[in-house]
């Protein structure tokens, strides 16, 4: 079977109005996906987005982008998409850009960036993906661990690129700004490139993607992704979204996170639907909704912090008739978000679940409807052989019994897994154990067999739709002269989810003082993402810790915990970050 008569069978399965039929195709689907061995090349745009919805649909629409605030609106056709796409593929090429090499993409959410990916998949690049919340300090890391050979870049990052360069000592081939600076290529000189390009000779298992992901215990781990792991493993995804050829499909997030990936590229285009970008600075709900309304999106995939913001608004106030999905993903709702949202849209928010080195896991498919429970994430992807180990390594097939989750690899290695933690293998030791890979989250499931979520299994905090590596924050806060060691966790909060907490233990000669947590806080600012940087700072003496001397965070959350189930008061020597008006021009 080729590889586009799958990509075809997933976009006539999501037409089929009968759920009972859709769920047994997607099963019988998945078992001859599950069990095929790929061919030895595969490109996923010359076999898929060229060859099937270009031929076949080239005057359909492909990409709809907005700015929100200026109302700005851009629309691309297939065919208009393939042309950018492959001029940037082209422009780079004669500037010596050779398949694998790795290009950088620190961008907005704005056209180029979906062209840029084209162009990065169809010639055999290497994406690297980074969020435009990155400072100096951590381009720093990354060019250091993997260098870059292309950079494209907004114009307000270029000087934090240039220093991270000069830092680095590296030389890209080409750096490629939207808008101008002396030295960088505009983007806008692409356009005299030829519209059309061939594509790369790229193997099945070839590096495409590259995204530093948080960990507990180090820096960011560099996840490698596949020309088919992504390309391929997102037909789980499409198909737990139910996306079909005639869907015009929004995802709220931003370039440089996997999600964007996820689900503002690869769920659309994979099934020829179309794709949106709605561009902002600061999220504002009504505006965004406006957006959505105006658009006529049909699919929308959101974080919760965002359906939260929703549900608080006037829903009624938007003609929200086109939408026929919605989908959330990160952590549970409560049940009033989805009933309070399903009251003025007619739609049940379905929950699912997946991660960087994965795609769509688990998760309540479209024939969930009228059938989930809420809290659930609903129940395994049939592209996924997901299973609950107990600490020993025993399989738990007892209900409501927690466990970690794993991927059972003993019949066959899901499509939709990572390639590598990139120059780690000590990492892929720790998570690919007896056959298992472990995610590092742990759930239970209910005697019906709904899937509940319980946590992370290791300490990596989830603030709104982040992740953040409480070694990170650890390791910024003890540049700090003032501070001799850090423990940092989630706290849990209703709107974020978790808060960033920092306990901090003083130098001796220090003393714990507003004017030291307000020196803190820019400290962190100073070196972090404004998403990681702590929200709390409390001066302890000491922090729990192990006989090894390894800080114990569990110990931490649980004292967290017990503090709000017992109403107590706030430390004296406790600090919140909103609590300071000189840091009120900050992203709180």
């Amino acid at each position: 079977m080729e590889m586009k008569k799958f990509y075809r069978a997933v976009m006539e399965l999501n037409q089929m109005d009968d759920n009972e039929q859709k769920e047994k195709a997607a099963k019988a689907f998945f078992e001859k996906l599950n069990f095929m061995e790929f061919p030895e090349y595969f490109n996923w745009v010359e076999e898929v987005f060229d060859n099937i919805h270009v031929k076949e649909r080239g005057e359909n629409l492909a990409l709809l982008w907005t700015d929100i605030v200026t109302k700005e609106t851009k629309r691309y056709t297939y065919k208009e998409f393939s042309a950018n796409g492959n001029k940037c593929l082209n422009y780079l090429r004669n500037a010596g850009v050779k398949q694998s090499d790795n290009m950088y993409m620190m961008v907005p959410i704005v056209p180029e960036t979906w062209f840029a990916t084209y162009a990065g998949i169809k010639g055999g690049l290497v994406s690297v993906p980074t969020a435009t919340t990155m400072t100096m300090r951590e381009l720093q890391y990354r060019f250091e661990t993997y260098e870059p050979d292309v950079i494209i870049s907004d114009q307000s990052f270029t000087d934090l690129m240039d220093e991270a360069l000069t830092v680095t000592g590296i030389t890209p081939k080409t750096k490629i700004v939207l808008g101008t600076k002396p030295g960088w290529t505009s983007y806008a000189d692409i356009e005299n490139e030829s519209a059309t390009a061939e594509a790369a000779k790229t193997k099945a298992h070839d590096l495409l993607f590259c995204f530093f992901t948080s960990g507990t215990t180090g820096l960011p781990k560099r996840v490698g992704h596949s020309a088919t792991s992504y390309p391929v493993g997102h037909l789980s995804t499409s198909v737990m979204i139910g996306v079909k050829p005639d869907d015009i499909h929004h995802n709220l997030s931003a370039p440089g996170w996997a999600k964007w990936a996820w689900s503002s590229f690869f769920v659309p285009l994979n099934v020829g639907a179309a794709a949106t970008g709605f561009n902002f600075t600061t999220l504002d709900g009504n505006q965004y909704l406006e957006a959505i309304a105006t658009n006529k999106v049909s699919t929308f995939c959101a974080p919760p912090t965002a359906w939260r913001m929703f549900i608080n608004m006037d829903i009624s106030a938007y003609d929200l008739s086109c939408l026929r999905q919605s989908i959330s993903a990160g952590e549970p709702l409560n049940p009033e978000v989805i009933i309070q949202w399903k009251k003025f849209t007619g739609t049940e928010i379905r929950d699912f679940y997946g991660q960087t080195e994965s795609t769509a896991m688990i998760g309540n498919p479209p024939w969930m409807t009228g059938k989930m429970r809420n809290g659930s994430f609903g129940y395994p992807s049939f592209m996924y052989d997901v299973a609950l180990i107990d600490d020993e390594g025993n399989e738990i097939l007892t209900p409501d019994e927690p466990g970690h989750i794993v991927v059972k690899l003993d019949k066959f290695k899901s499509k939709g897994l990572f390639t590598e933690y990139i120059g780690s293998p000590e990492k892929m030791n720790q998570v690919f154990i007896d056959d298992y890979y472990y995610t590092g989250d742990r759930a239970s499931f209910d005697a019906d067999g709904y899937w509940w979520f319980v946590g992370r299994a290791d300490d990596v905090i989830k603030s709104s739709d982040y992740r953040v590596g409480p070694f990170e924050v650890e390791s910024a806060l003890v540049e700090h002269p003032a501070i001799g060691e850090a423990a940092v966790i989630g706290k849990p909060d209703p709107k974020r989810h978790q808060l960033v907490k920092a306990y901090v233990i003083l130098n001796q000669g220090f003393e714990p003082t507003r004017e030291l947590a307000l020196d803190l806080f820019k400290h962190t600012i100073a070196i972090l993402a404004k998403f990681k940087i702590p929200r709390i700072i409390e001066f302890v003496p000491e922090v729990p810790k192990t006989i090894s001397g390894k800080i114990r965070r569990i110990e931490l959350r649980e004292q967290e915990l017990a503090r709000l189930e017992d109403k107590e008061e706030t430390s004296p020597n406790e600090y919140f970050y909103w609590d300071f008006p000189e840091l009120s021009s900050k992203n709180k």
